[in-house]
Parts: structure tokens; sequence; C-alpha cells
């Protein structure tokens, strides 16, 4: 038979100690998963809280600088420029000067053969001729109706002669004298016409009206022309370039800050060099369908880079107040109550400021009051933007904006399973 070892019953003492134990543990496990999930709606709590702060960027306002620069398209035109029809009919045998050409005042461009106006030409010259010589006739008859008359009254006053002879010969003198005066008046009315065909042929030599140079040509040899020809293209077109005059539009709101003197520099696409111009007078009207006025300037020209109908990229320099606040446009509020802009204060709370706005120059806005150089206004700022909002400064190192616990969630108490 085998022996076997005796079973001894466990105390109750050491029994009560493992129970214990065992309720031990299971407390702190039921305590720990508690104060977990405690500690994560906390946290949740906390990043809902932190998420609700919207995070803003900040602009300041700017001095403005010493002068003002306003840009406006412009077009650039010669300082003289003319356009040269025919004033005599005729077929062109010559022209002597194509575009770009220099050309000098009365230098010829081109030559006319007008053989019609030549004849009149010739024509009126024999005329003419031919009065001068009724003019020698009519003055011979008039001397001797003159002497006559003088004769005769003598005879009549020694009574050698009648007095009927003597009223005929007195008559018949004064008759001479006023063909005389007919002769000499037909002379000088042909003159006149010789003098206006003389005056015609010269324009068979087509000739510049002043220094400039050629832009334009559009005639050819053989091209028949038209005198009085107004309607069609020119033959020549001249322009002076050695000054400039510019055409710009202003709008209203600029015009009083624009008077003779006022400084410009024009840009010209393709062109890296810039011009200097100088704004010589205005039209002192607007235009009701743009209300814009047109202005002129003037800029010299004397290596002939500026060239006509060129368009213009003018920027003004207008003196402007320094001590005047601009603002980027996207920090404006619009709403009912007026302009204002959402500014913040040292705390990081909003407060929604009325300003009065001056110019608007695009992309900045001039502020006349309500602003000062040290406050912070929020670019951008939303709809929902109110006076009393807790913002975050985007890029700011420091703690968390603290947030007002009415407002806020707070976490719910943990409830044991």
């Amino acid at each position: 038979m085998s022996s076997q070892s005796p079973i001894h019953p466990p105390k109750p003492r050491r029994v009560l100690l493992l129970l214990c134990a065992c309720a031990v543990g299971a407390i702190g496990l039921a305590v720990s998963g508690v104060m977990d999930r405690a500690t994560s709606r906390q946290e949740v709590a906390a990043w809902t809280n932190e998420q609700a702060i919207p995070t803003v960027r900040l602009v300041k306002p700017e001095r403005g600088p010493g002068e003002q620069e306003l840009i406006l398209p412009g077009n650039v035109s010669a300082f003289y420029a003319g356009s040269l029809f025919a004033r005599a009919s005729g077929y062109v045998t010559a022209w002597h000067r194509d575009i770009g050409a220099h050309v000098t005042k009365g230098e010829t461009l081109a030559a006319i053969s007008a053989p019609d106006l030549d004849q009149q030409l010739e024509e009126a010259k024999a005329q003419l001729v031919q009065l001068q010589a009724a003019v020698e006739q009519a003055q011979a008859n008039a001397d001797l109706g003159r002497v006559t008359d003088q004769r005769t009254s003598q005879l009549v006053a020694q009574g050698w002669s009648s007095k009927e002879q003597g009223d005929t010969d007195r008559l018949t003198a004064a008759s001479r004298a006023a063909a005389l005066a007919v002769a000499k008046a037909n002379v000088t009315a042909q003159q006149a016409a010789v003098s206006r065909l003389e005056e015609l042929t010269r324009f068979e030599e087509i000739k510049a009206p002043f220094d400039g140079v050629v832009t334009a040509r559009n005639v050819d040899i053989g091209d028949l022309v038209n005198a009085g020809g107004t309607s069609g293209r020119a033959l020549f077109q001249i322009a002076d370039i050695h000054r400039m005059r510019i055409y710009v539009n202003v709008p209203q709101a600029f015009l009083g800050e624009l008077a003779p003197g006022i400084k410009a520099t024009l840009h010209l696409p393709g062109q890296k060099e810039t011009f200097a111009a100088e704004l010589a007078s205005t039209s002192n009207a607007l235009a009701e369908n743009s209300r814009t006025a047109l202005i002129e300037l003037q800029a010299d020209n004397p290596e002939g880079k500026l060239w006509p109908g060129a368009f213009a990229e003018v920027h003004f320099h207008i003196p402007s107040d320094p001590s005047a606040l601009f603002i980027p446009l996207t920090a404006l509020v619009f709403g009912a109550q007026g302009m204002r802009v959402a500014a913040v204060d040292a705390d990081d709370k909003v407060a929604l400021k009325p300003v009065t706005l001056g110019r608007n120059l695009g992309n900045r806005v001039e502020i006349e009051s309500g602003l000062s150089l040290s406050d912070r206004l929020i670019d951008n700022p939303t709809e929902s933007t109110q006076t009393g909002d807790v913002v975050r400064i985007a890029g700011a190192d420091g703690k968390t904006p603290a947030v007002a616990a009415a407002g806020k969630a707070e976490p719910a108490p943990a409830k044991s399973d």
C-alpha cells in the first residue's frame, strides 16, 4: 500500500487576505478606467474649446509715402502732325522721301504733273497782257479827252465855240477817264487770277510743312490725284516728334490733385527705359459717360524713342499727406452699420471700429478718421466677427487665449460602470 500525504484545509485568515487583495485590484482597475475616461473627456473638451477660437492674420495701418503714385493708361501723340493732300489735279511724276525719313520745312516730297493747270496759267498771263494793252489804249483816249475838253472850254469862254460842244467834250473826257479806271480794274483782277494759278502750280510739288518725320506715304509714281480731296488717304503724313504729347483720361476723384507742373513717368511696353513727362494742361471738362477729364502731358523726345500712337502706362507722382493712414482693402468690414474695421486689443479680443474712408487706390484705401498707427486689424475678417470675440494671432508665440467659461462646454462627470 502506498502512503499519501495528508491534505490540510486552508486557513480562514489566508483566504480572507486573498479575497481582500482581489477586491483592491478590482477597485484599482475601476478607478483607473474612470480616471482615464474623465481625462480623455477633459482633453476633448479642451481641444474643442481651443478649435473654437479663430486664427487670424493681423495688419497695421501704414503711413502714406511722400508722394502718391497714380497709374493710368495714356496715348502718345506727336507734338505736331500733318496730313498732306493734293491741291493740284494731275499725275504723280516722282516721290523723293519715304517713311521714316527726317525732313525739313519746305523740302519737296513728291512732284505732280498738271498740264491743265499749267495751260490755264499761260492763258491767264496772256489775258493779262491784253488787258495791260487795253489800259494803255484807255490811258491815251483819256489823255486826248482831257486835252480836248481843256481846249474847248477856253474857246467857249472866248465865244469861239458853242456851249453844246463844250459839254460834249467835257462828258467825252469823263467817259474816257472812267474807261481807263475800268481797264485798270480788269488788269488788277487778272493779276489776281494769275497769282492764284501761280500759287496752285506751286502745289505741283508736295512740300513738308514743318521739320519732322515721314510717318506714312500713300502715293506712287503714276497715281492720279485730285485737288481738294480730304476724305481719302493723305499723300503723306508728317509728324514733329522732337517733343511728344501724352493724353490721359483721369477719373474725377483725382482731378483736384492734378495741376500743371505735376511730374509723371512713362512706361512703354517692350521698352526698359522710362521717360519723364510733365502735366501741361487739362480740358476743364468731364465726359458724362465716364466722368473722366482729358489731360495733356508733354515729354521731350530728342532721340525719337517715343513714337506717335504708342500706348503708355503713365505713373503720376502726386504729393501726398505724410500723416495719412492706409490699410489693405481686405481689412474693411462692410455692413449695415457702415464701414468698419475689426481691431484686436492687447487681450486678443475683437473691437469693431467705424472708420471714414478717403481715396481708394485699388488694393489699399486711405483712412481719414477712426484709426491710429498702433491699431492691430484683422485681415479678411468674417461676416460673423463681433465685438468681444477672442481670436488667436497667426504666427504668435504664447499661450492659448482664455475663453469665457459661460460660453464653453464643461466636461461631463464620469459615471462608474
